[in-house]
């Protein structure tokens, strides 16, 4: 038996891993996306037709989106991860408009200040009313090991695209954010159009529906159902190999690994283990994709990021596992990861452990001893260095003074939470509680109070109080 010890999964594995409401939606809205990429200018240019359907309750007389591309304008990390990030020195990127039409028609547009949030004046549409909303843009990438930017050996495209900000009696507008993962958004359709350098292998969102080459620029379109979000890397260095679990398939795409069967061998276990724990996998593809990455691992739907500076088997696999379980909590189940970052971190870490204990590749009862072990050691140096130390997991991301009191808070504590309650619930209601939830909020954006309330009526129990007591930092582990 392969042992892991949560000491080493917290202290080690989650620095590099840093990596609302439950109204369905019958009418989804559908990005429709044109880019080429040009490889000598680091560009990605494109047409984004959005057609945006109103799933609120109110009239709408904007359209907002958020706009990940301009956290790259400046520094974009921690001092902490600057070797990391920026190889080759700092190095900048933004979106640019051309063009913006709702309708048919020039429309008035700004960006904000900071550069976050694009706001499109539309004619008013009531619920259940849709509009066209087209932009033109283009895409500059920063030389910098990201969600977003080139490196050495892959270039990312994560969050690269205008994306409609969720509306919950307005739209809400997330700040970015060095620490964690500073998105929100609704499930929508995809139909993209890529052009690229026939150099490149592709690894995608959604499904590849056709391929065309001519005068050594491939085209592909991709076409992706109930999406989250949308992200594709290229790479002139990808190998790539296969395999099927569940009627899944799973792709590895990779370079330089000597462990690569290995790796697809994890991901196929780990896609089949949530499967099993949680709710059938609802996709009909899998992309594992290793990528030049200053954290650990990302997740976006269909795909998954792996660090190439993840160079130990051990933590390796533990971020491979850590990024597939995303795709139950957050890909599927959403929330808002600015505001409630906990909700999806704190249930995926635990969701790994489970994944070790239900595999017989490692030892739970070791791994929550270290987690609590780590926790302890946090909060002594925290109250030592400042004197106190704010033991909240439930804040925003921008609260979080430093990356270690984010990863404690959210990640470690995360896990001893939901063994605590696992105790004190039992396997079968806990793991009854899990399904549920899954159930209540796949394919519709939760929050915490939501969790609360599935967790309770599954359990048949009030657990407000317990989980408010974890959330607000009443819960003291140090002793």
């Amino acid at each position: 038996m392969k042992k892991l010890s949560c000491l080493i999964a917290i202290c080690l594995i989650l620095p590099f891993i840093l990596v609302g409401c439950g109204k369905a939606q019958e009418n989804l809205t559908t990005y429709k996306i044109a880019g080429v990429y040009d490889e000598n200018s680091h560009t990605l240019t494109c047409t984004q037709e959005v057609e945006y359907v109103n799933n609120s309750d109110n009239s709408l007389s904007c359209v907002k989106f958020f706009l990940y591309p301009n956290s790259f304008k400046e520094v974009a990390v921690s001092s902490a991860h600057l070797e990391r990030a920026y190889p080759n020195g700092e190095s900048f990127g933004n979106i640019n408009f051309t063009s913006i039409m709702a309708d048919g028609s020039e429309c008035e547009y700004s960006v904000s200040d900071e550069g976050n949030i694009l706001t499109v004046q539309i004619d008013e549409i009531f619920p259940e009313e849709s509009v066209s909303i087209f932009l033109e843009y283009v895409v500059t990438l920063a030389n910098i090991n990201h969600r977003l930017g080139y490196g050495e050996n892959t270039i990312n495209f994560g969050n690269f695209y205008p994306i409609a900000c969720v509306y919950e009696n307005g739209f809400v507008e997330n700040d970015f954010a060095s620490n964690g993962d500073p998105f929100y958004s609704d499930i929508a359709n995809y139909e993209v159009s890529l052009t690229f350098n026939e150099k490149y292998t592709l690894a995608t969102s959604g499904e590849v529906t056709s391929e065309k080459l001519e005068n050594g620029k491939k085209e592909v379109k991709i076409k992706g159902e109930k999406l989250r979000d949308f992200c594709f890397v290229l790479s002139d260095n990808f190998e790539m190999i296969s395999n099927e679990i569940n009627g899944v398939k799973v792709n590895y795409y990779y370079y330089d690994d000597d462990n690569a069967t290995q790796n697809l061998e994890t991901a196929c276990l780990a896609l089949s283990t949530f499967s099993d724990l949680f709710g059938e996998y609802p996709y009909k593809e899998l992309n594992i994709v290793k990528t030049n990455f200053c954290f650990g691992g990302m997740e976006y739907p269909n795909l998954v990021y792996i660090s190439d500076a993840v160079t130990d088997l051990e933590t390796y696999e533990y971020v491979i596992v850590h990024e597939i379980a995303h795709q139950w909590w957050y890909s599927v189940v959403g929330n808002n990861e600015f505001s409630e970052a906990w909700l999806d971190e704190s249930l995926t870490e635990y969701s790994t452990l489970l994944f070790y204990e239900k595999t017989g590749r490692g030892d739970y009862a070791s791994m929550t001893s270290g987690a609590l072990n780590s926790y302890r050691l946090f909060v002594e140096v925290y109250e030592g260095v400042r004197g106190d130390v704010d033991e909240s997991m439930n804040r925003n991301l921008s609260s979080f003074s430093t990356e270690p009191e984010y990863v404690n808070c959210v990640y470690t504590k995360g896990v001893l939470l939901f063994d605590s309650l696992r105790a004190m619930l039992g396997d079968n209601k806990f793991f009854k509680c899990l399904e549920n939830y899954f159930d209540d909020y796949a394919f519709k954006n939760s929050s915490s109070a939501k969790l609360i309330e599935s967790f309770s009526k599954t359990a048949r129990m009030d657990l407000e109080g317990y989980f408010n007591s974890w959330l607000n930092g009443t819960v003291k582990l140090s002793d």
